[in-house]
């Protein structure tokens, strides 16, 4: 065979040179092979011909199918659903770009990402514009506006990832396309050489089928070279067959093999022409051509004209159901700009007339907001309308945002000066929350309540603290109260008939003058009355009552009040000693006494600030008189709780001293 001969031939010339060049590699054998080498050419001719009756889809298939040949994952690509991103959010759009970035092959989102990128860059566009509009609406310059974005800082490292992934993956695909090329021209050299070799017909026979076989499985190459180096391989599979000819067996049972597999193709094209997802059915359909094209060889005079007119007439008729498809897309984008156009105008109509009150303002606020989500929702509309579009809704939600925060301006003095009389207010209910004078409190916590419902809207930061800490107050008051008037303190009740009949006893002691007597008795006293349970709250008083007359008997026998306090807490400290578990027991008091220290001195700090807002007010106030004489007693209180403590620490000491000097006088084991 000459050197000429063995190049790629260019496709209107394969026809011509099948013939001459079979004739010259097998002489005389090949004499009954001329009807054989017409009919191959006939069914070529045929394709060619029916082609150029629908060049748009067979090009636009030729062209998509020599571009898939770079991308083995195509199918996977087309299966990754394609959802309406344009409804999304700018959080829900980094996450569904984190979800492909992390989970799909990064060949196969192209499409998705870019789509992703667009819709995000708008609508941060749009959300940052709004930023602005706000803070010079707050009074600042236009020139020092700053925003940073978490969703937007999100973004840009995904996108980051998504780019250097994808130029990763390129860089190897392309070293990887290079070597499938010089492999995929390596078999052509076989295949050519398989018409000049001298062996057994059924041994070339199935070094070409072997040939064939590594064809399919080579990988993908560039596109740039994807339609030659086919158009040669097929070319060489033509001379093969017309070369198979010497032996017809073979040759018919790759044609019956040919023709069953393209039945099943015309088959499945047929139930594609009436598949409801079109962009589905010609992506199958696709797949369906490269099979035909690249997979299977020719079949039997007889079929070829039958099995390609069914093949090409459901081919014609998925591309025409998919060419009124696209008609209707485009009267459907018509449709969405009627829609957004009718948006834009009833959102430019909400802004020109800005409500001065506040709730109605709420309302069209609110009402912005909806159509804002139905304009996102809207659909897409004709490409040379889409910034015009966005350009004009952009501006209409501009003007709305302007009138806005020019009304809210001139309502931020207002609610600066009701946040200042909602404190002043809330300072009140703090300090009586606890207040034991509940005929003169109750009263004025109704009339606090009363004012606070006439005063305006207080800065929305500021509004839902304010108003938990004040109904917090009033709600603790409010249980105070109402819990002196349940049933559910009879046995208080009862507790507080025995304490009393103990008071009376107590009254009538008599102090005998000895002083080591004398406080014996009393601290019998103080044991017995803490055999007693709780009283009622508002008779817990009496408790008070009997500190009184213990802290009256102590000071007739010399004993200061703080000392009183110490040895009242004898008892305790006695207690402590003669428990089983000394050091937890220890570890909890001093935990309970190191709390009321804190809590005594949180209470002396809020009561000390409280009276702040009373300098005006004139020291006899009640008020202010009842704040600083509680502020007198937490200092008493906590004088009185410090001293425990360092008692508390004194019998740890004790205790720890007693531990060592058992160790000391324990013996050594004695050594073996």
């Amino acid at each position: 065979m000459s050197e000429d001969k063995e190049q790629p031939l260019q496709e209107n010339s394969i026809e011509e040179k099948t013939v001459t060049e079979t004739t010259e590699n097998v002489g005389e054998e090949t004499v009954n092979s001329s009807e054989e080498s017409t009919t191959l050419q006939t069914e070529t001719a045929s394709v060619a011909t029916d082609s150029a009756e629908e060049p748009n889809v067979m090009n636009e298939i030729d062209d998509s199918n020599a571009e898939d040949a770079e991308d083995t994952d195509t199918e996977k690509r087309h299966e990754i659903p394609m959802p309406d991103y344009h409804e999304m959010s700018m959080e829900n759009l980094v996450g569904e770009l984190q979800r492909l970035v992390k989970n799909e092959k990064i060949q196969a989102i192209r499409k998705h990402v870019d789509t992703i990128k667009d819709e995000f860059n708008q609508k941060f566009e749009h959300f940052l514009e709004e930023k602005k509009e706000e803070f010079i609406a707050n009074g600042g310059n236009e020139i020092d506006f700053r925003y940073n974005s978490v969703d937007k800082q999100q973004f840009n490292e995904v996108y980051s990832e998504y780019r250097d992934k994808r130029n990763q993956y390129y860089k190897s695909l392309e070293k990887s396309h290079k070597e499938n090329l010089a492999y995929r021209l390596d078999l052509i050299e076989q295949l050519k050489a398989l018409v000049n070799v001298e062996e057994d017909i059924n041994t070339t026979y199935n070094n070409f089928k072997d040939i064939q076989a590594k064809w399919r499985h080579a990988g993908p190459i560039p596109r740039a070279d994807y339609n030659n180096v086919w158009k040669t391989y097929h070319h060489h599979i033509e001379i093969f067959y017309d070369f198979l000819n010497i032996n017809r067996d073979l040759r018919d049972l790759d044609f019956k093999h040919n023709l069953e597999e393209k039945v099943k193709i015309v088959a499945r094209a047929e139930e594609l022409s009436k598949e409801p997802d079109l962009n589905r059915a010609f992506r199958e359909l696709q797949v369906l051509h490269k099979i035909w094209k690249e997979d299977l060889g020719p079949v039997g005079k007889e079929h070829r004209e039958e099995i390609w007119d069914r093949f090409s007439a459901a081919t014609k008729t998925i591309h025409e159901r998919r060419q009124d498809y696209f008609k209707n897309l485009d009267k459907i984008k018509e449709e969405n700009l009627e829609r957004k156009n009718a948006i834009i105008a009833e959102i430019t109509a909400l802004s020109e007339h800005i409500s001065s009150n506040h709730g109605t303002l709420q309302k069209q606020i609110k009402k912005l907001e909806e159509l804002r989500e139905s304009f996102f929702k809207g659909g897409q509309v004709p490409q040379k309308q889409n910034s015009k579009t966005w350009n004009s809704f952009k501006t209409a939600v501009r003007a709305f945002n302007q009138n806005k925060n020019a009304f809210y301006k001139n309502l931020k003095k207002e609610q600066q000066e009701n946040l200042d009389k909602k404190r002043a207010l809330l300072d009140i209910a703090v300090s009586l929350k606890d207040s034991e004078d509940f005929d003169a409190t109750t009263s004025e916590m109704k009339r606090i309540q009363g004012q606070w419902k006439k005063i305006g809207h207080v800065p929305r930061k500021y509004s839902d603290q304010l108003w938990k800490d004040f109904k917090t107050a009033c709600n603790h008051y409010f249980d105070r109260l109402n819990a002196l008037k349940s049933d559910a303190f009879k046995e208080e009740e009862a507790n507080f008939k025995l304490k009393d009949e103990f008071i009376d006893r107590l009254k009538s002691f008599e102090l005998s003058g000895d002083k080591a007597k004398d406080l014996e008795a009393i601290k019998k006293f103080s044991e017995e009355w803490k055999t007693y349970g709780r009283v009622p709250f508002k008779k817990k008083n009496i408790n008070q009552k009997f500190d009184k007359i213990i802290d009256a008997l102590y000071q007739k026998c010399g004993v200061s009040k703080q000392e009183s306090e110490l040895l009242k807490y004898g008892n305790k400290i006695q207690q402590l000693s003669d428990t089983d578990n000394q050091e937890r027991a220890i570890q909890n008091e001093r935990t309970f006494i190191r709390k009321k220290i804190d809590e005594s001195k949180d209470e002396i700090r809020q009561l000390e600030n409280n009276l702040q807002f009373f300098s005006n007010a004139s020291e006899s106030n009640p008020l202010v008189q009842d704040v600083i004489k509680r502020v007198n007693q937490h200092k008493e209180s906590l004088a009185a709780w410090k001293a425990k403590l360092k008692k508390l620490n004194i019998l740890k000491n004790n205790i720890l001293k007693e531990e060592e000097n058992v160790a000391d006088t324990e013996e050594p084991e004695a050594e073996d």
